[in-house]
């Protein structure tokens, strides 16, 4: 009774009562979930990396996360606050920012070099999102308010693509996307800074960056006594840099001592141009409480109403248009940092674990009223040249903050403004990729560099928000067409020798691919054999293509099997007329010379993937070969790479049957199994004959011998190319026996 509604079930839903052996849905299912307890309690020890490292922390790391801590707090208080200026909002969110990303990424970080906190980019971003909220809600809401807000919303997002695992999505953007508009931005943000830089007042600032440098060149002669802070400044932070760099090389064993100099260059020109300010400015304040050059003035002092973020619904869904750009920049620009510094110095990050980082940095920073903060590129080199050891620096680094919250704010009020513009102009200009970068692009990759280029341009003479959204879809755009239109060659054989006494084949494209040697003899495989070669996965976008590639080949170099002179032309299909009456002798004989197809056979070494669609393609073309050529066509396979796309192939009726020739197997020896449940499975299994595609979920090995390397249930599957294409040319040599092709399935 059970047996006759399983054949019943399995005549209603198509399944073959007698089918190879494959992988079955249980397998896969216990390959996922061996263990879910043990999975649960490893995830959750994973989100702390902390605790993987902190129980053997020593004095020579302490002695370098000291130095690397307090090197970096003293680059990051004057670029904080910097970086907030940029952001529209006061000087002292950039301190907080800074303190919340430095003290809550170490207990989280999987990099030691990586240091969180206020950035240009997203700075400018900011700005631009509270002007463009204010605009549609003008006065509704204060720009550290939205600043906040963003934080939050985006901290949570960033957040939960770590906690799910799905961080892989930021590898859809590549490099030179990235590096496009991270370079436009630069530019942007120099572009306007310069006005502050000059004293040139009376600018927008905010708008593209061609009509900021348009505007600026007009303003010039406006230039104001600032541009005497701004540019000395400017001058003193590179001519420090330069010096150093150079003292380093020629005194290479006092190159520690300059490369700290180096580094104290911001705190040290900030210093001394808020001195210059200071005795300047202090006895000049006008009637109306205005000083001779812009200044900071006050900063206050400590956290400012600490306590549960206020999130207000409706501002939530004003910033619902600027949120996706926001969320992309702490995504690229974090992990593309945290990746760079890994490579170098020999670690490697978890990207997911690296958003869970920077999302709970965003999401509890508005606690302080933060504003966002991803990994800054300057910033991490000091920390990964100053000798960092361990994520705990930041810990020192927020120290630094703190102090210079509680302690410094005074001396801020006389920090001049073109000093900080100065401060961001030199941080930034690093981010602009060099020509030898950019070129390197070209080299590699013609089309990524055109995707930098236009990530570039957009960005200068748009936003930085159309620059983003120009990179990431003219990334997705490339990666679409490649793989929709895949490369494929039909192969030939060259036999290769070494010492006149080794020899082998190999298979190389029979058309020159400007790889192998242009000179070297390829010959074709045997008259009526085709071999192809995929070189991508074979999947929906790109099935048809292939489809065609192959059956115009069969059509324009193999025999049609059918003679249309014996046709009428009222017999014949429309879109297959065959010759003309006149033309008819003179191409039978032009078909007649033509070899007849036996066999194809396909190197699947490069395809990783296989769908529906595609599986129901290769069936079609295995009717339309066999259509054309009037007779069996073997398909052969060869270097299947998963059992999940052996599985689709034998269920679309590929694989199975029986070849023209039976040749002897390679086989392999088998590890023995002598005694316990596997002899008895194998005694129960020795009576049953092929078994259900979902019957088991793995097969049972013989107790010892040889066996094939690939079962003889699939003769028409092959471990290697060699061996396929072996196979299907001892087909052609007795053309009198037939294959016992199954008939077409259609999915």
């Amino acid at each position: 009774m059970l047996s006759t509604a399983k054949r019943v079930v399995n005549r209603i839903i198509g399944n073959p009562e007698q089918t190879v052996t494959t992988i079955t849905t249980e397998t896969y299912l216990k390959g996922i979930v061996k263990d879910p307890r043990h999975g649960a309690v490893k995830y959750l020890i994973s989100l702390f990396p902390i605790f993987g490292w902190i129980t053997r922390y020593n004095l020579g790391w302490l002695t370098g996360d000291l130095i690397a801590g307090l090197t970096v707090g003293m680059v990051l208080v004057p670029q904080g606050m910097s970086y907030a200026i940029l952001a529209s909002l006061p000087a002292q969110y950039g301190l907080y920012s800074s303190f919340v990303g430095v003290l809550v990424y170490c207990f989280f970080a999987t990099s030691k070099d990586v240091s969180i906190g206020p950035v240009a980019v997203m700075s400018q971003t900011v700005a631009q999102i509270i002007i463009a909220v204010d605009a549609q809600y003008p006065g509704k809401w204060a720009g550290p308010l939205i600043a906040t807000t963003l934080a939050f919303v985006c901290g949570f997002i960033v957040l939960g693509i770590g906690l799910l695992r799905i961080g892989w999505i930021v590898e859809f953007i590549p490099v030179p996307a990235v590096s496009g508009y991270m370079t436009g931005s630069a530019i942007n943000i120099v572009a306007g800074q310069v006005p502050a830089l000059m004293g040139i007042t009376g600018l927008n600032t905010r708008a593209a960056t061609y009509e900021v440098i348009i505007n600026t060149l007009k303003g010039l002669p406006g230039t104001k006594l600032d541009a005497a802070w701004g540019l000395t400044g400017l001058f003193s932070l590179y001519a420090i840099r330069i010096i150093c760099d150079h003292l380093s090389k020629r005194y290479p064993r006092r190159a520690r001592i300059f490369f700290f100099i180096s580094v104290a260059r911001n705190a040290f020109v900030v210093i001394v141009l808020t001195l210059a300010s200071w005795l300047y400015c202090r006895h000049r304040k006008t009637a109306s409480g205005k000083y001779p050059i812009a200044i900071l003035e006050t900063v206050p002092a400590g956290f400012q109403n600490v306590g549960a973020p206020v999130i207000d619904s409706e501002l939530v869904k004003a910033l619902g248009p600027q949120i996706p750009v926001a969320t992309i920049i702490l995504l690229l620009e974090h992990i593309a940092i945290a990746r760079s510094f890994g490579r170098v110095n020999g670690y490697k990050i978890n990207p997911n674990q690296e958003l869970i980082a920077i999302g709970v940095t965003n999401t509890l920073g508005t606690i302080f009223h933060a504003y966002p903060a991803t990994g800054s590129f300057s910033r991490s080199a000091l920390k990964s040249k100053s000798g960092v050891r361990t994520p705990l620096a930041g810990i020192f680094t927020a120290m630094v903050v703190i102090v210079a919250l509680y302690g410094l704010t005074p001396a801020f009020y006389w920090i001049p403004s073109a000093g900080l513009s100065a401060v961001i102009i030199h941080a930034v200009a690093d981010l602009v990729a060099s020509p030898s970068q950019a070129f390197s692009y070209w080299r590699v990759s013609p089309l990524e560099f055109l995707i930098w280029l236009a990530a570039v341009l957009v960005t200068v003479f748009s936003s930085i928000e159309n620059g983003i959204y120009t990179s990431i879809s003219a990334s997705f755009a490339l990666l679409l067409v490649r793989v929709a239109h895949p490369r494929g060659y039909f192969l030939g054989k060259v036999t290769l020798t070494r010492n006149s006494t080794e020899s082998r084949e190999v298979f190389v494209p029979l058309r020159k691919d400007d790889v192998t040697n242009q000179y070297v003899k390829v010959d074709p495989p045997t008259p009526g054999v085709i071999v192809y070669r995929f070189e991508e996965s074979y999947l929906y976008p790109n099935c048809a293509i292939i489809n065609s590639v192959i059956v115009d080949h069969v059509r324009e170099n193999m025999r049609r099997g059918i003679d249309f002179s014996t046709i009428k032309m009222a017999d014949r299909p429309w879109n297959d007329p065959g010759p003309t009456r006149g033309n008819s002798l003179n191409a039978e004989a032009a078909n007649n010379e033509k070899p007849a197809l036996h066999a194809i056979v396909l190197d699947f070494s490069g395809v990783s993937q296989i769908d529906t669609t595609s599986v129901q393609a290769l069936v079609d073309t295995r009717t339309e070969v066999q259509k054309w050529a009037n007779r069996p066509v073997e398909f052969h396979f060869a270097t299947i790479l998963s059992p999940w796309i052996r599985r689709a192939l034998v269920a679309a009726g590929f694989g199975i049957g029986t070849p023209a020739v039976e040749l002897s197997n390679e086989t392999a020896s088998v590890v023995p199994h002598r005694g316990g449940r596997r002899e008895k499975l194998l005694d129960d299994a020795s009576s049953v004959g092929v078994e259900d595609i979902e019957a088991h979920s793995e097969s049972l090995p013989p107790t010892s011998g040889t066996v094939p390397i690939v079962p003889v249930e699939t003769p028409f599957f092959h471990f290697d190319l060699i061996s396929a294409v072996r196979a299907a040319e001892a087909g052609v040599e007795r053309p009198r026996e037939r294959a016992e092709t199954p008939p077409a399935k259609y999915i």
